[in-house]
């Protein structure tokens, strides 16, 4: 960190993109609010890969996001006008490409901004030299390595840090075009850059790692997708998030005033357990113990967070794969009225019968949902959904000879037959690989604006953290309280949920001391369970974040082989923390809110 420099004030970083396809105009509109230093992107998930990679296979060329060259055509002029740095992973599976697609615009507006990319991250062409000096590649929750899975990824991409970020930075660039690096690499890199961070600044990095996590998702920490619905009194579209980052990594989330959401302690947890495993978040650069972690309301839409401790990171870094797994189809059958499981069992037997049975395919789906109600006072609430999804690598057993043998018994089988679609085609999905790799296999290379490459060497100071943190126990340290109400479990917590390749996340928080002693002792995995029936067969762990007043349950397996190939209607698990709120449980009754 520096010491001969008085610290700088406050690096002010606005994120105005949360996901490939997030809203076009926040771009603009982070341009045209209050001031910021610098505009951060996120456009790349697991899924992003894959459909990058099906993309660039169509036309070579492309294999970025992009929507954002629109966005920089909207807002270069003005960035530069301002000072404005553009730091995003829009590059994708071809940085180099988008950065040039970038220096074209540049040119066209007649502007004076320099572009600089990173490569690196993209093991793809060398994975075969990789498999062949013993790099197994083993599955991170299945244990299984790529060669016993006998599958040929079709994308592999190692996670980088922010260094090269910093580095592009320190050497003038305007706009960083990044592949892919850590959602919040764009926030370390740059907030290293500006308070000229050192490799072993742990405790700053871990904050701006934080921080990072918060404002990645955009909206979600502004008041989108936020359980506590009646505390967001401004529901027009929510401001883009702003961090405010401090040289000791300390930091203050905003957004613009006059925008819609909110900003509070709420919003802010919320994100903070969004998709996280234990309290233990490894980056590249930095492992952030969010457990220590402190949250305060500073003020309307200001809300400070402060003590994250840092370590040095693990030795490997993660690598997201996909491969192609076969092809797919679904077709949805409606089910009325009276006699719904006789109906559904009725039309699977003479489905795959005429189909040639179940063992025909590589895996078969099957999933009643039942949205009818007793004496049901609409058409619509009578009904009930038949789900069925068959996979196959031969397409077309899959195809229109699956959707049309769906058709086959509409006047042959339960009475009321009709389906939610026409016959459809088969599509082929992916399936998501994650591992690890030594981070000295990786060369972190930084394309600088005047053409000359930089290796960013990795961390010098490692450590391997324990291969399965231990989950928490419940604690018994207040007594029972016997008078209780049965009541939904989001009577006195909220929650926030999502998906992390197969496994899903539910962080579950509360408001007070009294309403987390009972919380912590309550919510244990057994109870978990019990609630959430479908996770029975499951292994679930438990972390405790007591600053935060928060739990978070990770449930393995809960999403199959990631969202590609998940068979669930909620293939990423976003509504499974309002689906836990809705569960009813005995709440003490001192506990509950005032009604008036």
């Amino acid at each position: 960190m520096r010491e001969s420099d008085a610290p700088r004030r406050p690096i002010r970083i606005g994120n105005a993109s949360g996901f490939y396809g997030d809203r076009l105009s926040a771009f603009r509109d982070m341009v045209d609010g209050s001031p910021v230093d610098v505009i951060t992107g996120d456009y790349l998930a697991e899924l992003t890969m894959l459909i990058l990679w099906k993309a660039r296979k169509k036309d070579p060329a492309t294999g970025y996001a992009k929507t954002f060259l629109t966005q920089a055509r909207q807002s270069l002029a003005d960035c530069a006008a301002k000072g404005i740095k553009i730091v995003v992973n829009a590059g994708g599976l071809n940085p180099a490409g988008l950065a040039d697609e970038v220096r074209k615009l540049i040119a066209d507006q007649g502007l004076d901004l320099s572009v600089a990319h990173l490569e690196g991250d993209d093991i793809r062409p060398r994975l075969e030299s990789l498999l062949a000096d013993g790099h197994e590649f083993r599955h991170l929750d299945k244990g299984t390595t790529l060669a016993e899975a006998g599958v040929n990824p079709v994308s592999a991409n190692a996670y980088l840090g922010g260094w090269g970020i910093a580095a592009a930075l320190n050497n003038g660039a305007d706009v960083v075009i990044c592949p892919r690096v850590t959602d919040a690499a764009l926030v370390v890199g740059t907030s290293a850059w500006w308070h000229g961070w050192g490799r072993t600044d742990f405790d700053a990095l871990a904050g701006a790692v934080a921080a990072g996590h918060i404002i990645e998702c955009g909206p979600q920490a502004t008041g989108g997708n936020y359980s506590q619905i009646r505390e967001v009194h401004d529901r027009r579209y929510p401001g883009s998030p702003i961090a405010e980052i401090a040289h000791d990594g300390s930091f203050v989330i905003t957004k613009d005033p006059g925008t819609g959401g909110l900003v509070s302690v709420g919003t802010v947890t919320a994100q903070l357990l969004y998709e996280i495993d234990g309290p233990l978040y490894l980056n590249p650069d930095v492992a952030a113990h969010f457990e220590t972690i402190e949250i305060t309301q500073e003020g309307p839409d200001r809300v400070r967070v402060a003590g994250t401790t840092g370590s040095p990171p693990p030795p490997d870094l993660k690598v997201a794969m996909n491969y192609i797994g076969g092809f797919r189809n679904t077709m949805t059958l409606v089910l009325t009225g009276l006699d719904v499981e006789e109906k559904a069992a009725w039309a699977i037997d003479e489905l795959f019968e005429i189909l040639g049975g179940k063992e025909k395919f590589d895996d078969v789906d099957v999933q009643l949902l039942r949205y009818d109600i007793p004496d049901p006072p609409t058409a619509a609430q009578s009904t009930a959904h038949l789900r069925v999804t068959v996979k196959d690598a031969d397409r077309a057993k899959v195809d229109r000879a699956f959707s049309n043998s769906v058709t086959e018994i509409a006047v042959a089988g339960y009475a009321g037959f009709h389906t939610t679609t026409p016959p459809s085609s088969a599509s082929e999905f992916g399936v998501y690989w994650p591992s690890l790799i030594p981070a000295n296999e990786i060369e972190h290379v930084v394309l600088h604006a005047n053409g000359t490459k930089e290796l960013i060497d990795h961390c010098p100071r490692t450590q391997r953290p324990p291969l399965t943190p231990a989950p928490s126990t419940p604690h018994t340290d207040v007594a029972d309280m016997v008078s209780t109400t049965r009541l939904p479990l989001g009577s006195v917590v909220a929650a926030r949920s999502g998906d992390k390749g197969g496994k899903a996340n539910v962080g579950v928080w509360t408001d007070t001391p009294e309403r987390w002693s009972w919380l912590r002792r309550h919510l244990t995995v057994e109870k978990f369970i019990d609630l959430v029936p479908e996770a029975a067969s499951l292994p679930v762990h438990r972390y405790e974040l007591p600053n935060l007043r928060a739990l978070n349950f990770v449930i393995v397996g809960f999403l199959g082989d990631g969202v590609a190939s998940s068979t669930r209607t909620d293939a990423q698990a976003k509504s499974l923390g309002e689906y836990l709120r809705a569960r009813h449980t005995d709440i003490p009754t001192t506990l509950l809110p005032e009604t008036n």
